[in-house]
Formats: C-alpha cells, sequence, structure tokens
C-alpha cells in the first residue's frame, strides 16, 4: 500500500510550486487574520530554508511522507515546530496539488513557446536563403509542380504558429487558481482568495470548488498540443529522411545530427529525425493515457489522479528535446540545389502552367486544355524527354493554338515565378512571408 499510494518519485519536481503556493497562502493567512503574524513569519522563514536545501541536495524521497505536499510540511515542522501546522488552514492537498500543477504547466506551455520560437526562427532563416530555390512540390510523393524551397519551408513555419497559438490559448484558459477550494467545498475561514490568485500570476480565482480540485482539462490541453506539434515535427522529420536518401539526395546531414552503421562504413544514417518521427507516438499516447484516467471519474477527487503528472512531464520533457533536435537539423542541413532543381524538372511537373497558358492566352476551357496537356504529356513520356524538349512542330501538331510562345512558361523557373496568388510559391511572395513571419515572431 506504501509503495502504490507513494507519488514522491513523480511530484517531487513540483516543489517549487509547492512553495510558492505555499507562500502566497500563508501571506494571505496573515493579512487576514486568520494565523498570528509571528506565525507567518516563521513559516515564511522555514520555507526559505527548504526551497535553500532543495536547491543546494534536491528533494528527499520518503515513501512514508506519500508526497511533495507532506514531505515539505514534514520538514517545515522539523525546522520551525508546531507552527508549521498553522500552513495548512484553509487548504487541503487537493487544492494544494492543482494549483502547484496548473503552475508547473502553465511554466510548461511557456517553455515550450519558446522552443517552437526557436524551431521558428532556424526555419525562416533557411527560407530566406532559398526564397528562390527550385524543388519539386509533391502530391501522394509524386512530382506535381516546382516550388521553391523557402515556400516549402515556411509550410513549416505556419504550423509551427498554430502550435504556438494552441499553447497560448491553453495557458491563457488554464490561468485561473484553485487555491482556496480546500476539499471540494470551500472553507468557512474569511480567506481572500483573489489575493492569492493576484500572488501566484494567475488572472483570477477559479469559480467552481469542486471543479476546482477535479479539473484536469488544463493538462490535456497542454497535451493535445504537444501531440498537434509533434505531428508536424514528424513531418518535417520524414521529409528530412526521405531527402537524405541516395535516390532523392537533396540534404546531406552532418555527422553532429546522423550515426554511421556497424558494418557500412559509407553509411550517414538520419537517426536523429528517425527519433523524433517516433517520439510522436509518444504525445498522442501520453493524451490518450490522461483522458481514460479522467473519463470515468466523478467529481470532486479521486486518487486515480495522482496519475495525472507523470505523462505530462514525460512528454514535455520529450517535447523539448525533439525541437532541440529539430532546430540544429534545420540550422545545419546542406541543401543540394542542382539536384532539387533537376527533381523539380522532371515528372512534367510544368505541365499544368502549359493548361494555364491555354486557357489564359488561347481562351481554351479549362477541362479542354487538360486534355490538350495530357496529350502534350504521351508526346513527351513516348519520346523521353521533358515538356520544354517538344518541338514547335510537334507541339503544334498537337493542337495549332500551342505557338512558341508557350515556351515561356514550360521552365520551372518560369512556373515558379508565375505563382503570385497570395500564399503561393514565387520567390517575391515568399520573401515577403517572410518579413511578416519574422514580425510576428
Amino acid at each position: 500500500m506504501a509503495e502504490i499510494n507513494a507519488s514522491i518519485g513523480v511530484d517531487k519536481r513540483l516543489w517549487r510550486q509547492d512553495l510558492a503556493g505555499s507562500r502566497a497562502h500563508v501571506t494571505m493567512l496573515g493579512a487576514q487574520g486568520i494565523i498570528p503574524a509571528e506565525d507567518v513569519s516563521a513559516i515564511l522563514q522555514g520555507l526559505a530554508t527548504i526551497e535553500a536545501e532543495y536547491e543546494a541536495s534536491g528533494v528527499p524521497e520518503i515513501v512514508a511522507l506519500e508526497d511533495i505536499h507532506m514531505t515539505v510540511e514534514t520538514r517545515l515542522a522539523e525546522l520551525i515546530g508546531p507552527s508549521a501546522g498553522r500552513l495548512h488552514t484553509a487548504r487541503s492537498r487537493n487544492d494544494q496539488v492543482a494549483t502547484d500543477f496548473r503552475l508547473w504547466v502553465r511554466a510548461a506551455c511557456a517553455e515550450t513557446d519558446a522552443g517552437l520560437k526557436a524551431f521558428t526562427a532556424a526555419l525562416l532563416a533557411r527560407a530566406e536563403e532559398h526564397a528562390a530555390t527550385i524543388m519539386p512540390g509533391f502530391t501522394h510523393l509524386q512530382v506535381a509542380q516546382p516550388v521553391t524551397l523557402g515556400h516549402h519551408l515556411m509550410a513549416y513555419v505556419a504550423m509551427a504558429a498554430r502550435d504556438r497559438s494552441r499553447f497560448a490559448d491553453a495557458a491563457r484558459r488554464m490561468n485561473e487558481c484553485p487555491l482556496g477550494a480546500a476539499a471540494l467545498a470551500g472553507t468557512s475561514f474569511p480567506i481572500d482568495r483573489h489575493a492569492t490568485a493576484q500572488a501566484l500570476g494567475f488572472d483570477r480565482p477559479t469559480t467552481n470548488s469542486l471543479d476546482s480540485v477535479s479539473d484536469r482539462d488544463f493538462a490535456l490541453d497542454y497535451l493535445a498540443s504537444a501531440a498537434m506539434a509533434g505531428l508536424h515535427l514528424s513531418r518535417l522529420a520524414e521529409e528530412i529522411i526521405i531527402w537524405a536518401s541516395q535516390p532523392y539526395g537533396f540534404i546531406t546531414l552532418p555527422d553532429a545530427w546522423s550515426t554511421g552503421s556497424s558494418i557500412m562504413p559509407q553509411k550517414r544514417n538520419p537517426d536523429a529525425a528517425e527519433l523524433v518521427r517516433a517520439k510522436s507516438g509518444l504525445f498522442l499516447a501520453a493524451l490518450q493515457r490522461l483522458a481514460i484516467i479522467m473519463k470515468g471519474l466523478p467529481l470532486a477527487y479521486s486518487k486515480d489522479m495522482q496519475d495525472d503528472k507523470a505523462p505530462v512531464f514525460e512528454a514535455h520533457e520529450t517535447l523539448a528535446l525533439c525541437l532541440t533536435c529539430m532546430t540544429g537539423m534545420v540550422e545545419s542541413i546542406t541543401f543540394n540545389a542542382a539536384k532539387m532543381r533537376a527533381a523539380a524538372a522532371s515528372g512534367f511537373s510544368t505541365a499544368t502552367d502549359l493548361a494555364d497558358w491555354l486557357v489564359r492566352e488561347a481562351g481554351v476551357p479549362f477541362r479542354q486544355a487538360h486534355d490538350i496537356t495530357g496529350r502534350a504529356v504521351r508526346a513527351a513520356e513516348a519520346a523521353g524527354i521533358d515538356l520544354d524538349g517538344l518541338s514547335d512542330e510537334t507541339l503544334a501538331g498537337i493542337d495549332a493554338r500551342l505557338t512558341p510562345a508557350v515556351r515561356s512558361v514550360l521552365s520551372v523557373e518560369a512556373s515558379v515565378a508565375s505563382r503570385t496568388s497570395f500564399g503561393g510559391t514565387a520567390p517575391a511572395n515568399v520573401r515577403a512571408a517572410i518579413a511578416a513571419a519574422r514580425a510576428a515572431l
């Protein structure tokens, strides 16, 4: 029972939050005249001593004390005697842990945002460097239309911006203080919950004591945001893995972000990217794990909720590591522009440009232009050449409206430069998008 009941091995990470909550609570108790001023002074001095001890030596794991809250309270009693018992006036471990955990998750949102910001800055730097570098754009992993590498990287900037917004939304929603809800029904002491909320940097106190101690939406919000961020990192990791393979050869990973083979000396394996791809599953599992814990719990607190912290702690640490690794890879990858351009020119990637030209210059309905372009593609395929290799005579034989002027849209450079619609891949668009993203960052 002692072993399954104890959580100190996990919740000892909350010691800073526990001390902060205790300081705010005891200060409020003194200001409200609920406990004597001399006890407030002694408790604050004792908490300062405990903080110094934990900073120097860590938190002792005493299973008999169960958790960080009793560990702090027991040590406080050793230091200052019976006055320590006044700290728990008008407070329960239920509202105490809810407050501690909110403080921790709120800080985790800020830390994750900083990691996403650094990742975004790395993407922006490389996107600016390659605003006009041509690469193939894919659908179904088939060459579709040429795009710029800068445009491709800016797609991940957009994803990271949404990720940041989710963590910001989660932090805003969770910024209400449960302290003072007590066990579940509030307290008969004349406490000032607005004072403790303000002291701990919350916007306001929570409005319902039952919900205050039993709510873990804030932790689920964090995990849902982490799952989305992990999904986006996994997609980029997958592209890095594909691009680094010899059939593609779009990038070269530095030794710092790859590993060798135990038997093949020529190998440079993209292990960091592969591990980021794998770890995206951890965030989804953590979200599911906590959701399953919470899904059937009646109000208010149940001991099941003691298991709420481990998945959040693990997800936060893993996401921080993944962001650091992906930022490092983005910063240091070498892009093979020539190989990318050659791939962009393959697969008849300017076929849509030819169809658009027929619509724009010859007034051909798009479906008919689509058919004409298809015939041009089949002719080029049969000849083993790209569209721009077809002779003027061959083009005219396919359709008389395919005049030599069509060659202006058959190169990948012309194709990319023409995509000037808002959000398009034209280099000028990419540079404008980079400037806007930098301003937002």
